[in-house]
């Protein structure tokens, strides 16, 4: 194994900054089950008025985000119309059943992204029979869609639809900032649509720890209450908000250099032999590929990259992501180029360059 490991296997791998934890260390805190810290109270403010809601309670996680976000919006025997590869219903351990007596109505949405024709029929009956539906699910950016951006349109006319059939809307934003930087469009026009918007800051955005639920100011009083039942409650928490805080103020509009960095990686797996981009484009920062089977199984490829000390995940059949952020350089990210095709077999016609929009002779 080389000295540098060049860690890709997800944004969530980031390390507080020294600025970071310079702020972490001086942060002002209180206990903020009583809620009493000055530190979780600014944040709450800050990412409220970002996203344009009236207010934001702190948890620790995105799951628990998006579990509080749907419990919240449910009864039991309640039901939420979501994408088939959506995070909440794939690597929340089916939480909406297990903790809130939900369940869920998929759609293969292509690339993540639903159609409003594929919800057309979908709400169910007033019949004793039936479950109730009650709540519509997105995400943005897609985590399996390969970090796909939701088009405001789509989101527009699926949200209209589903408040003018008294259906509750959710989105799952744990990258959300990325969506914002690579789109253009602002993070309070993303989530004006939605009820209630999950954030997380410890993804791109380089927090240690950390997620926000925003929304009125009604429903954040209740979600402070399921917080507490699902064990989210936390004492002197400003030293978390405290890094949350750096992080929107430092962190947001670098995430483009992240954005670059994919297009680099996603232009070597273009270029190489046996392998191929699971998307015609790569919206943000996350490059998924899959691999001929010539290749062995993703497990083998990514253990045939770790030798080289490059780190990628292994994420379903024959396929592999790869994530870009504030951790892993522009230099970095041309030398797991070089490691990616040398070890698919593959040699670049002319060298990688160091130009964001490098591009193969």
């Amino acid at each position: 194994m080389p000295d540098k490991v060049l860690d890709f296997r997800s944004d969530t791998v980031t390390r507080p900054t020294p600025a970071m934890r310079a702020a972490m260390a001086a942060a002002e805190v209180g206990d903020d089950v009583f809620d009493e810290d000055p530190s979780v109270h600014a944040l709450q403010r800050r990412i409220a008025e970002l996203l344009g809601k009236e207010a934001a309670v702190l948890v620790p996680s995105g799951s628990m985000s998006n579990q509080i976000g749907v419990r919240i919006h449910c009864q039991p025997g309640d039901e939420i119309i979501c994408d088939s590869g959506c995070h909440i219903y794939n690597y929340e351990q089916g939480a909406y059943a297990q903790l809130s007596q939900l369940t869920t109505r998929t759609v293969d949405g292509p690339g993540g992204v639903m159609q409003l024709a594929q919800l057309t029929g979908l709400i169910r009956g007033d019949n004793e029979h039936l479950v109730r539906t009650r709540l519509v699910c997105l995400e943005n950016t897609h985590n399996r869609g390969a970090g796909r951006i939701q088009p405001i349109d789509v989101v527009e006319s699926i949200c209209n639809w589903a408040h003018a059939n008294r259906l509750a809307t959710h989105l799952d934003g744990a990258r959300l900032f990325n969506s914002v930087v690579a789109s253009g469009i602002a993070a309070d026009r993303w989530a004006r649509h939605f009820d209630t918007v999950s954030v997380c800051f410890s993804k791109g955005l380089g927090a240690p720890v950390g997620s926000a639920l925003v929304g009125p100011k009604e429903l954040m009083q209740k979600a402070r209450r399921v917080r507490k039942l699902f064990g989210g409650g936390m004492r002197q928490a400003g030293v978390l908000a405290a890094a949350a805080l750096y992080a929107l103020d430092h962190h947001i509009d670098r995430l483009a250099n992240d954005h670059a960095n994919a297009q680099r990686l996603a232009d070597a797996v273009r270029h190489a032999d046996g392998l191929q981009l699971a998307t015609d484009t790569v919206d943000t920062n996350i490059v998924i590929f899959r691999i001929e089977p010539s290749q062995g199984t993703p497990e083998e490829f990514c253990s045939r990259l770790k030798d080289r000390g490059l780190l990628m995940l292994a994420i379903g059949p024959q396929q592999v992501r790869a994530v870009t952020h504030l951790d892993v350089s522009e230099a970095d990210t041309i030398r797991a180029a070089e490691i990616l095709t040398e070890v698919a077999g593959a040699t670049p016609r002319t060298k990688v360059k160091a130009a964001a929009g490098m591009k193969y002779a």
